[in-house]
């Protein structure tokens, strides 16, 4: 399953953000390196079209799409030479997917900084710097590693020469490797080299109660104008959360909770917008199933072939796979159920080659 690593300096709010989308109980306090361990969490993604579904046809059960969220121990300044608990901290983030940024954006007495004072810029270039600078430590070692093999049969690794030595020169200019064009295969190379800047980012913005009402927000502001965000090609702007007030309006009941909610003009909660833009930022699409009274939800790479989908599923039906039975959801949605689509004759039959479309919904037929 695919995984976000929550990141950012020491009491800027990831371990309060991560209580809220996953309702989970990691510890909280206002000294730094309080989450010593990475907690995990399964975060269920937002997603109206499997609420419709649920409506339409009362299935037994409904499971939708999750996404694991990591909560990993704030970095320091140094972090990259082992500063603080660097190196078990840069191992944790190695291991992800994606990276959610937490930058402070609020001021309280009460939660000490570690820098000092609240600055969201210079706190985002200081995490920046030190993946920078880990990402060109860990580099340098592999093409020092290659360069014999690139030498003795220079034609078969051209192309892995060229690649390498442009990432080493990207970060030599400061630029994160997330900011370049890079490939899906380029990832999964940056990933098995154990990269970190060549992991999508998202970049959440935590702000006070207070500005997190307000339309003013000079905060944020100033933290959309860093040079980081503007070149940034993963995340234009940052994602706004409170992750204090959307701690407590987790703990409402669910009337309450909703007229909490219309009392501040929100129509979602920042959290929902976040899973939402994660779920995003993974290149990740939804297709559905309703087999046995079970309506689930699944998620796969855009591209993913029918057969791979139904290994999703079970790894049976991708090893036998011989068809695949399509709808839209917008067509069931319409006509109410499979049985009255295929009497339309709204289900189209799709083979090997197939690829899986967002809002699909399938029924695999496999040899067991």
């Amino acid at each position: 399953m695919l995984s976000i690593g929550i990141i950012g300096l020491p009491n800027v709010g990831k371990s309060t953000l991560f209580n809220v989308l996953t309702a989970g109980q990691a510890n909280v306090s206002n000294y730094p390196f309080t989450t010593i361990d990475s907690n995990t969490g399964m975060v269920p993604v937002p997603d109206q079209r499997l609420e419709k579904l649920n409506e339409l046809l009362s299935p037994e059960e409904c499971t939708p799409c999750f996404i694991q969220f990591i909560d990993i121990a704030g970095l320091v300044k140094g972090a990259s030479k082992g500063e603080g608990l660097g190196n078990q901290f840069l191992g944790n983030i190695r291991e992800v997917d994606a990276l959610a940024h937490v930058v402070r954006c609020f001021q309280e007495p009460d939660v000490a900084h570690v820098l000092e004072n609240v600055d969201p810029v210079r706190d985002l270039e200081v995490i920046e710097t030190e993946l920078l600078l880990a990402d060109l430590e860990v580099l340098n070692r592999a093409i020092e590693k290659r360069q014999r093999i690139w030498q003795t049969v220079p034609r078969e690794h051209a192309r892995e020469k060229k690649r390498w030595l442009l990432y080493r020169e990207k970060l030599e200019e400061g630029i994160p490797l997330s900011s370049i064009d890079l490939t899906r295969e380029d990832q999964s190379e940056l990933k098995g080299l154990g990269i970190l800047t060549g992991k999508p980012v998202l970049y959440v913005a935590n702000l006070s109660e207070s500005e997190y009402q307000e339309s003013n927000r000079p905060c944020l502001e100033k933290l959309k104008e860093s040079t980081i965000l503007q070149n940034s090609s993963s995340a234009a702007e940052a994602v706004t959360v409170s992750a204090r007030l959307e701690w407590e309006v987790q703990q409402l009941e669910m009337e309450e909770r909703a007229e909490f909610m219309k009392e501040l003009n929100m129509t979602e909660t920042g959290l929902e917008q976040l899973v939402r833009k994660a779920f995003r930022l993974l290149g990740l699409i939804t297709f559905y199933t309703i087999a046995n009274e079970k309506l689930r939800a699944w998620e796969v790479e855009r591209e993913t072939r029918a057969p791979q989908a139904a290994g999703k599923v079970h790894s049976d039906m991708e090893q036998g796979f011989i068809r695949a039975h399509v709808a839209s959801f917008e067509d069931l949605c319409q006509h109410g159920s499979f049985q009255q689509l295929n009497r339309l004759g709204r289900v189209r039959t799709e083979g090997k080659d197939y690829p899986v479309q967002d809002g699909d919904v399938i029924q695999f037929f496999f040899n067991p």
